[in-house]
């Protein structure tokens, strides 16, 4: 089983070859709600739009609610360690980057239910 993904696109990939893409959305849904923000994604979202609609959420969260962004890195258990070794200097890059991180944990988090359910 792959646990090392170059990019959002191939772990979605991956998740949809699993049968684990809703499975992610649920997760991320859930873990949203724990978090208290009102985003949601329909579990029928073409891979595409989750990474552009999950990188917006981000952009928007580091730059117009900080201590919300924090918090969701908490909540979905991103390593900080990995946060703190993107380049911080470009937003949208930055924002792009912490959506992988988000998507990877995530994907582990389903990934090692169905593995041991």
């Amino acid at each position: 089983m792959k646990m090392t993904f170059e990019n959002s696109g191939e772990l979605l990939i991956k998740a949809s070859e699993e049968n684990l893409y809703q499975n992610l959305i649920i997760q991320l849904n859930k873990d949203l709600k724990f978090a208290n923000l009102d985003d949601e994604f329909e579990v029928s979202i073409p891979a595409e739009k989750l990474k552009r609609d999950l990188h917006e959420l981000v952009f928007l969260l580091i730059n117009e609610k900080f201590a919300d962004y924090l918090n969701l890195l908490y909540i979905i258990d991103v390593p900080e360690t990995k946060v703190k070794a993107l380049d911080g200097n470009n937003v949208v890059k930055l924002s792009e980057d912490v959506a992988f991180l988000i998507l990877k944990r995530e994907w582990e988090k389903v990934w090692f239910k169905k593995k041991y359910s």
